[in-house]
């Protein structure tokens, strides 16, 4: 079955209520590998429940519609599936505990050609349920790699971001650990691509590869150490392009340029020397 561009394009979503505590956001950081040093007082404000923060980029976990590609209506080869692309903007910052209402829909699909595969563009919109207040917008596309030549109206990819041409002006190093994703999927994303490795062998992978988004949050923790005081609520708009999955246990380096209000970033795979996600912006606020 392939893709059919109508009714990808307006397919429903019911909307997804999450009621969550402060168990699910320490979780949700713990996943990141955030307390990897449990005397660094700058971590443990997002892993113990005393004065407890929610990290930004955990707005992309809550209240989405699962891993709703796998459903055969949509014609989706979704074992060829990567995630392409995430940004999200954060309106108000994200309560450590409390009920949340997301509202997905798809916004494009991008059909890049028989063998090229095909970009599917999608929103989040996040709400507080009590007040009814923006939390945030997620963006995210994904990167269909079996899915090409489904006969899609012509569409041009977005514009990435574009990195300086100069040596980066920070640098951060963030470990992961060979359980990184078994412990991330708890957050919601159970793909078994990061999980089970006859799944990631069948999608051409050695072993279970590192959920993008925990890859996303990482990426933004190194934002955070260089220019934030490790303070989350100090950037309201953080996006990326992934490009070479990660494997669980390496280590991420971030690698920054800041101009004004704008950091522009990529990350690598520090054993492998491999980028892993580039064209990276986060905008920081005053």
């Amino acid at each position: 079955m392939a893709i059919d561009y109508e009714t990808l394009l307006n397919r429903k979503f019911d909307d997804e209520e999450a009621d969550y505590d402060f168990t699910s956001t320490i979780l949700y950081a713990l996943g990141l590998n955030v307390g990897h040093d449990p005397l660094d007082l700058d971590q443990l404000r997002y892993v113990y429940e005393e004065n407890l923060a929610a990290l930004p980029t955990m707005a992309v976990v809550l209240a989405g519609p699962g891993f709703w590609v796998q459903d055969p209506s949509t014609g989706v080869d979704w074992v060829k599936l990567l995630h392409g692309e995430q940004g999200v903007t954060i309106h108000k910052p994200i309560p450590a505990e409390g009920s949340v209402v997301g509202q997905t829909r798809v916004t494009e699909i991008v059909d890049k050609g028989e063998g090229r595969g095909a970009l599917l563009l999608s929103e989040k919109k996040l709400f507080n349920k009590k007040t009814g207040d923006l939390l945030a917008t997620c963006h995210s596309t994904a990167f269909c790699r079996g899915d090409g030549g489904f006969g899609g109206p012509a569409r041009k990819a977005p514009v990435p971001h574009e990195i300086p041409d100069r040596e980066p002006d920070k640098i951060v190093d963030w470990p992961t650990l060979p359980q990184s994703a078994l412990i991330y999927r708890l957050s919601g994303d159970y793909n078994p691509l990061h999980a089970d490795p006859k799944i990631a062998n069948a999608a051409n992978f050695p072993k279970p590869i590192l959920h993008g988004l925990c890859s996303y949050g990482i990426a933004q923790l190194g934002v955070m150490r260089a220019y934030c005081g490790f303070d989350g609520d100090k950037i309201n708009d953080f996006k990326l392009r992934f490009t070479a999955p990660v494997f669980p246990g390496e280590t991420i380096q971030v690698e920054m340029w800041r101009d004004g209000n704008t950091v522009s970033f990529r990350a690598r795979s520090k054993e492998r020397g491999v980028i892993v996600m580039s064209n990276g912006r986060a905008l920081l606020v005053d």
